[in-house]
Formats: structure tokens, sequence, C-alpha cells
């Protein structure tokens, strides 16, 4: 079976039809569709709690009043650009790393939107991460044909957030099927990339990167890869850098930095897209 046939079968019926109508999408997605649980749509966040008998100190409550605030001030960003964002799909570029799958699904959740991770659905329509590992290996042509038919899938509907492979800016056709929705280039530095690979080598799965358990090395070739890969990171609608993030909330460690402080900025940029953007057509109407 081919495996644009395996990947079809796979997209064949999403959890969409409690809160889309399939009348908004192509034929081949008007029946219900299962997806495996790690590429549904994220769950709400569970709120944050703690026991009635144990005592915190004032550092401790203040933080968690700190992180109780950004989590409402959130929500309430998210609330504020829904309206203008009227369910267009999100896709977040950049190198892999948890950085940018945390960030995806929790915007998701902010949005009530659903989250796919394009490298996992190649996964899935090549029978999983070994067969796809190998089919990379050895169709090299196959497999980025692969990642273009799951970005086309994916572009065809609205209401995603979409954590792209490298794949989606190798080529022009992926690049302009991302012109479908909002793209954003996550900047992570290479160092915590390279410590992100070596603990889940399922990272390198859209990557040139080899698996060769040496930091330095994988190091050395993200550098490499980076550099290929920056042009097409660079033609993203908007780059939240997490360093530039780091910097302006006064942080010196970057892994101060939270997916919530991370996703605030994102919200941020969107809702700048969507403004111009209305401003725009505001413009363009006739007086």
């Amino acid at each position: 079976m081919e495996m644009t046939t395996i990947l079809h079968s796979s997209l064949t019926n999403p959890p969409f039809t409690a809160h889309l109508s399939p009348s908004k999408f192509p034929r081949s997605f008007s029946t219900p569709f299962r997806l495996r649980t790690s590429l549904s749509f994220s769950p709400s966040l569970p709120p944050k709690s703690f026991p009635t008998n144990c005592s915190v100190s004032d550092d401790t409550t203040s933080s968690n009043v700190a992180t109780v605030d950004l989590s409402i001030a959130l929500k309430k960003k998210a609330t504020d650009v829904s309206a203008d964002l009227r369910g267009t799909s999100i896709f977040l570029v950049g190198m892999n790393n948890s950085v940018k799958s945390s960030l995806g699904m929790l915007l998701a959740d902010l949005f009530r939107y659903y989250y796919f991770d394009s490298d996992a659905l190649v996964s899935e329509a090549a029978g999983g991460e070994s067969a796809a590992i190998s089919l990379k290996e050895s169709d090299e042509k196959g497999f980025r044909e692969s990642e273009t038919e799951v970005l086309k899938q994916l572009s065809s509907m609205g209401r995603l957030v979409v954590c792209a492979g490298d794949g989606a800016v190798q080529n022009s056709t992926n690049l302009a099927l991302l012109r479908h929705g909002i793209s954003i280039w996550i900047d992570v530095p290479l160092d915590m990339v390279a410590k992100g690979i070596i603990g889940n080598k399922s990272l390198l799965l859209s990557s040139e990167i080899a698996i060769s358990g040496s930091y330095s090395e994988v190091l050395s070739q993200l550098m490499a890869l980076y550099e290929d890969m920056r042009r097409g990171y660079a033609t993203a609608d908007a780059t939240v850098s997490l360093q530039k993030v780091a910097y302006q909330l006064g942080y010196e460690d970057m892994d101060a930095v939270t997916t919530e402080d991370i996703t605030m900025e994102v919200l941020k940029e969107i809702e700048r897209l969507t403004r111009v953007k209305k401003m725009m057509e505001a413009a363009a109407r006739p007086f």
C-alpha cells in the first residue's frame, strides 16, 4: 500500500464532528475519523491546587499566585484573539524540540483547537516510528512526498495547531501549504535542542541528523542543518525567540522560561497579525 493511501486511511475520521460542520471540509473528511490519543485534541489543563493541610513559604505563595495570574491572562488573551482569528489554523515551525510541542498543545487548549504533530502523522501512516525511519533511509523521495501529503491534508482544514516537522520548510510546495494558516517560527537555542534530541531520538525523524549519542556531534550537525533551514523558517509570519523572551522577562537562565511565558508571546504575535489583516481588509473595502 502506498504511503499516501495509508495516510489517507489514518486521517479518515478525526474527532471534529462534535464541534465542526463536515461541510467545511473536503469530501474525504466528511465522515467521523479516529486518531491515536497522542494526535487528538489536547485536553483541558487541570487547575493548579494545593492540599489544605500543607503550609507554603511566602516565595512559594508568590510563585503560585504569579502562575495563576498568568494562566488567567493567557485565557483572556486567547479569548480576545479568537474573534479575529476566526478558526484559522496555526503552524509552528522550527527545530523539533519539547518547547515547541508543549507550546502547541497549550495553544490548542486555549483556542479549543485540535493539536497535531506532522511527524507523528507521517510515522502513523508509515506504520510506526521505526517504519518511518526505515522509509526515510530507503526512499527519501517517498518520505518527503508523505510529508507533503500530510501538510496538504492538514492545510485543508481549520481550527488546528500543527507542530510542523523540518520537511515543512524544505520546498516551495510545503511552504505554500503553510500559507493556508498562520505560521510562527519558534526559535530555540541549538544547545537546548541538542540536549533534547539526545534524550528523545524521535525528534530526529524529519531531520538529517545522525544518531551518534554524542552531544558535540549532534550540536555540530544541528548547526549545519539550522543554516540550511533558516531561510525556510524565516518565511514564517512571525518569530518568537526563546532567548528574547528570557531577556524580556529578566531571566538569566533560559530554562526558567515556562511554556506559559512563551505561549503569551505567541498569542501577542497572533493578535498583531490578525489586527494587521483586519486593517488591510478594511482598507480594501470600497467607500
